[in-house]
């Protein structure tokens, strides 16, 4: 059986702590905390339907235990939501690294370097600028799109073709450019 993403994080973190990496164990741990405040809040969210509470409140223990059980495996995070929480991490961190060159700030730009690479090892492989646009020119000729009025006919389906694989701001300046 294959292990999830969180699985291979939860694995990570405890091998950069018995190695002493400790950027690596650092930067670990944040992406662990932000997906289990994700868990949590879907968790809140499955709880708080209304058919959930109703069962609750009939208080048939058997019931209870049945739902409990499903709350907690639906609150689990897929590896597709687990990716978009490592992205987020390295968007953020890019964003830092451009934030410490203009404040004249190496030293700490180095630090948000080094934990992308770690960040990126997580992530799937980026699809090139190449791939998008060969996909991009297929979905423009199968809805027919003509103009800029036209991408909303094509941004959703490239995005979820790519989901995980290419940022969004690059679809969006490919399928820009094709739609002039």
């Amino acid at each position: 059986m294959e292990t999830s993403l969180k699985d291979k994080l939860n694995n990570d973190l405890k091998q950069a702590m018995k190695s002493g990496e400790t950027t690596k164990r650092n930067v670990i741990r944040l992406v662990l905390a932000a997906v289990n405040n994700a868990e949590t809040a879907k968790k809140v969210k499955l709880t708080s339907d209304k058919a959930m509470l109703d069962a609750f409140e009939k208080e048939i223990p058997e019931k209870q235990k049945i739902i409990t059980d499903e709350i907690s495996r639906k609150s689990q995070l897929t590896d597709e939501e687990v990716i978009g929480i490592i992205q987020k991490e390295f968007r953020q961190r890019q964003e830092s690294i451009t934030a410490f060159k203009q404040g004249n700030r190496p030293d700490l730009a180095v630090i948000e370097e080094a934990e992308m690479a770690i960040l990126k090892n997580y992530l799937p492989q980026q699809a090139s600028r190449d791939e998008i646009l060969v996909a991009a020119k297929r979905i423009i000729a199968e809805t027919g799109a003509r103009g800029p009025a036209d991408k909303g006919k094509v941004m959703p389906k490239l995005i979820a073709e790519f989901k995980g694989k290419a940022d969004g701001r690059d679809i969006n300046a490919v399928v820009s450019e094709l739609l002039k």
